[in-house]
């Protein structure tokens, strides 16, 4: 999982000699702990890297061990710091990428979710070139059918990776293409369908509504469909992410985050607020436009990338 080698990682990087400066001003910080105007600057510190809420937590926290004495020099900090920033967004027992298994009964349909402009035709596409690396086949269903150029972009990808793709005519009911593509799917004997949906339609309750129509319709086509409902949210917009994670995850089940940007941005504690917002597990990471560019979520490194020595 990467975040690194883009213009805006030298700011990352310097998270980590940031909080140091603030709590290792002196060696006998070592020995008092935080005093409150230290604190604050820990917090202003977080904030500005976009850890939201948990900017309090982990700066509180911080000053108790600090205090206790469990930290002695400038080593121990930085792993506690890791491990703490690691466990703002750990989920036990969530394990990491794509959960789909293929049981012989039919595919596994896989929803891409989110509004528009967050690239979720490209993440499709790098998840079927994902899928296809580990030797499963894949059929792509362009269901948001509202989108000029949606369907022809998911073709031209389709024929990049060189695997189905079904689509409808443009304003044709979405849930109809999605019907479609498990019927297809289902008769070629494919392993995934990867569906993009919609983004905007005429307002917001339009967009859900016809969601949950393509998930009712995907459940009732393939039984336990969708098997993953994946969200794609942009890791630089900070709380208009937040806002737009709460109105997917209230109309639908959404059982994964895909994260992108946050590779160049100042902005890397979002991820942590993401996912204590939304409660739902990141599952990869988007750190480029390449098609191996999309990363299974790992906690751990993404907390030592984030707080590099560097």
């Amino acid at each position: 999982m990467g975040l690194a080698n883009a213009p805006g990682a030298a700011v990352k990087r310097g998270l980590w000699q940031r909080i140091k400066a603030v709590a290792l001003t002196d060696v006998g910080v070592l020995v008092r702990g935080l005093d409150r105007d230290a604190l604050e600057r820990v917090e202003r510190v977080l904030l500005e890297a976009d850890f939201g809420s948990a900017s309090f937590e982990l700066a509180e926290r911080l000053e108790q061990v600090m205090r206790r004495g469990d930290i002695k020099n400038e080593h121990q900090l930085h792993a506690w710091l890791v491990e703490a920033v690691a466990s703002q967004i750990r989920e036990a027992g969530v394990r990491e990428g794509l959960h789909v298994a293929v049981d012989g009964e039919g595919p596994a349909v896989v929803l891409l979710l989110g509004v528009n402009g967050v690239g979720k035709t490209t993440q499709a596409a790098k998840l079927a070139h994902r899928l296809l690396g580990e030797g499963r086949t894949v059929l792509l269903a362009a269901a948001d059918t509202y989108r000029a150029g949606a369907t022809e972009q998911l073709e031209v990808w389709a024929e990049r990776l060189g695997v189905p793709c079904v689509t409808g005519q443009q304003r044709t009911d979405p849930a109809a293409v999605v019907f479609d593509a498990i019927d297809s799917a289902t008769v070629r004997g494919i392993d995934v369908v990867l569906i993009d949906t919609a983004g905007r339609l005429h307002t917001q309750g339009d967009l859900m509504e016809e969601l949950r129509k393509v998930v009712r319709v995907a459940g009732r086509k393939r039984p336990g469909a969708p098997h993953e409902s994946l969200l794609v949210l942009d890791g630089t917009v900070g709380q208009n992410a937040i806002q737009q994670g709460r109105a997917f995850t209230q109309a639908v089940p959404v059982t994964g985050l895909i994260v992108t940007k946050l590779d160049g941005t100042a902005k890397g504690g979002a991820a942590v607020t993401i996912r204590r917002e939304l409660g739902v597990p990141i599952r990869f990471v988007g750190v480029g436009e390449g098609l191996d560019d999309l990363e299974p979520f790992d906690p751990v490194r993404y907390a030592e990338q984030l707080l590099a020595e560097g």
